[in-house]
Parts: structure tokens; C-alpha cells; sequence
């Protein structure tokens, strides 16, 4: 008797969301597809139904992550935008409750890129890309508050100033770096307006 479509997907997305769990709490590497199978209450068959392998799951996980990434920081975006911040400074005070969220071990792309460290394994070229549309998010939204000229300029520092203080906040287990970042990409911006 084989399954219904609707059960297999279902299977699917419960492995994904708990390889995404364990992945982001523990590593990549130190979660083995035995706990995944076990914790995500699946035969091993059906796993290997949808993945060929571990390295298919961890691809699979970084897409999904990608979406709920997206997506988390367009919700919170739009509530502080609503409250009357423009969207830099909504971006980064999504950037410091997402630092503040429980669990928040860093970004799921760079450790996932530092943890296989084979650059052409398919999740790490999937992460290299990640970042590249969330930098061009970011250059989107600093167009919008300084101009298309000053975003192409700036947007390379300012992503590396994020991107320092996503490392920051899980070294420092703080979200004050988010606060940091927000002022050094204001200076930034004020001092290029003044040229």
C-alpha cells in the first residue's frame, strides 16, 4: 500500500523542520540521520525516499531556512515600518530580535558554509548565493534611504557591518551589536550625503 501524496509531504516537511532544528541548535555535522529519523518519527525508507542523502537534507533544510529567513525579516520589517521607522532602521531592529530570539545561535548559512568547508558542496555554494540575495535585500532598502548612487557605494560595508554583527551577537550571546551596526551604517550614510 503506498502512500497518500498528502502523508509523504507531510513526512517531508516534518524531516526538514526537524534536520532544521537539530542543524541550527547543533551543527550539521554532529546530527546524525538516525536522530533525525527517530525525532521526526519517520522509517528510515521514507527518508531516503525524499533524500538521497545527508548532504540532500542539509541542502534541503538551507532552502527552507532561506524562506523563513525572507520572510521573518519582511513581518518584522513591516511592523516597525508601520510604527514609523524607515526601512533601514526597521531592517536593523529586525536584525536585533532576531539576535534576541530564543536559540539564536548565528546564521544558518555561514555555519553551515564554515561546518562543510568544501566550498563546492551544493549547500555551500546554496549559502554563498543565500547571501548574496540577502545582501542585494539589503542594497534594496538602502537605495530606498539614500539613493541608488550612495546604496551601490555603501551596501558592500554596510553588509559586512551586518555581517559582523551577526558573528558579534553569538560570540557576545548579546543583541548589542545590532544597535552598532544600525549607527556605523547611519554614519556611514550621513557622512557620504555630506560629500
Amino acid at each position: 500500500m503506498s502512500q497518500s501524496p498528502a502523508r509523504s509531504s507531510d513526512a517531508r516537511q516534518r524531516i526538514v523542520e526537524t534536520a532544521e532544528r537539530l542543524f541550527y541548535a547543533e551543527g550539521v555535522r554532529a546530527v546524525g540521520i538516525d536522530r533525525i529519523i527517530a525525532e521526526a518519527d519517520v522509517a528510515k525508507m521514507t527518508l531516503y525516499k525524499h533524500f538521497a542523502s545527508k548532504d540532500d537534507l542539509i541542502l534541503a533544510v538551507l532552502q527552507h531556512r532561506e524562506s523563513q529567513v525572507s520572510e521573518m525579516f519582511a513581518k518584522s520589517m513591516e511592523r516597525y515600518v508601520r510604527r514609523g521607522l524607515d526601512k533601514l532602521d526597521a531592517f536593523f531592529a529586525a536584525l536585533k530580535d532576531w539576535f534576541k530570539s530564543p536559540g539564536f545561535r548565528g546564521c544558518s548559512f555561514i555555519n553551515a558554509r564554515v561546518e562543510l568547508a568544501d566550498a563546492e558542496h551544493p549547500a555551500s555554494r546554496f549559502s554563498a548565493k543565500h547571501k548574496e540575495r540577502f545582501h542585494e535585500m539589503l542594497k534594496e532598502i538602502i537605495r530606498e534611504s539614500a539613493g541608488a548612487k550612495r546604496a551601490e557605494s555603501l551596501a558592500p560595508a554596510i553588509s559586512l557591518i551586518v555581517e559582523g554583527a551577526i558573528i558579534t551577537a553569538v560570540m557576545e550571546q548579546s543583541a548589542k551589536s545590532a544597535d552598532v551596526a544600525r549607527d556605523a551604517a547611519l554614519a556611514l550614510l550621513t557622512k557620504a550625503a555630506g560629500k
